[in-house]
């Protein structure tokens, strides 16, 4: 009888926001994050790329991991796109656009990292979709490109392990159809939610009035901000073990984002 997995796998998933703020003194704060959660995986949303320096490949470096970046929005010619991080090296790597309307595009992308972990390779994907409320029948087109995107990947030996930004709550019928709770884009493609999977009826808010810089977008509490698996393997590979927030509190004086980031451990 083969016995189920013990060792654990962490992954975590945030929105780094950009250069708002006081992003050069959250930039040590961030660090300083990273490196208290300490996951093996780091899905980053809103790294920003200046054409002289970029946030994913310096973090990385002060981290000692490998990373893949994708450019997605561009202001003021300063880029905003997904990063992965990993400790262990992404032996392949692509990306796809999202579906975006003409006069609403965003140039949301999603991304792909193959972690060879020394268990066994693991495929990651990173996205962030439209944000405006009300945007989800783009969310939800944009979720169809995605899944089309994930399925191209197969086969896996891993669950596949989804994470972002998605800018919906968990009854929105974007995050329904990961779930596999409304119609499913992508056939037998169905994903955990982390954060239900573990705590239930929690609240779980990634975005928070608690923190200063949400206080001034005049918007209620949310989650929105997920990691989904795919459902668990051989010997419980990718069952989901614990689940998080990090991220939500000041460091030296200075919150590090205006989202709270989320890291579960599974079985790997």
């Amino acid at each position: 009888m083969n016995r189920q997995i013990e060792t654990r796998l962490r992954v975590m998933t945030w929105n780094l926001w950009w250069q708002f703020g006081p992003w050069q003194d959250r930039a040590a704060a961030i660090l300083a994050t990273l490196k208290e959660v300490d996951a093996d995986i780091i899905a980053l949303q809103e790294v920003w790329d200046d054409g002289d320096r970029n946030f994913a490949k310096q973090l990385a470096g002060d981290l000692g991991y490998h990373y893949v970046y994708v450019p997605g929005a561009k202001m003021n010619d300063i880029e905003m796109g997904n990063a992965i991080l990993s400790r262990w090296p992404i032996v392949n790597h692509d990306m796809t656009p999202l579906y975006g309307e003409p006069d609403i595009q965003e140039n949301r992308v999603a991304i792909y990292g193959e972690i060879d972990g020394p268990r066994g390779k693991i495929p990651v994907f990173c996205t962030h979709l439209n944000w405006q409320f009300h945007h989800s029948h783009i969310r939800q087109k944009q979720i169809a490109d995605l899944f089309g995107f994930i399925n191209s990947k197969r086969p896996w030996k891993f669950p596949p392990i989804l994470c972002g930004d998605f800018n919906a709550d968990p009854v929105s019928e974007e995050i329904r159809m990961i779930t596999g709770q409304t119609s499913c884009p992508g056939g037998n493609l169905v994903f955990h939610d982390a954060w239900r999977f573990i705590n239930h009826a929690k609240s779980g808010f990634t975005w928070d009035n608690v923190n200063p810089y949400v206080c001034d977008s005049y918007e209620p509490d949310r989650r929105i901000d997920y990691i989904f698996t795919g459902f668990a393997m051989g010997r419980g590979a990718g069952h989901l073990q614990e689940c998080e927030i990090v991220g939500n509190s000041p460091v030296n004086g200075i919150w590090p984002s205006d989202h709270f980031g989320l890291v579960a451990e599974l079985r790997y």
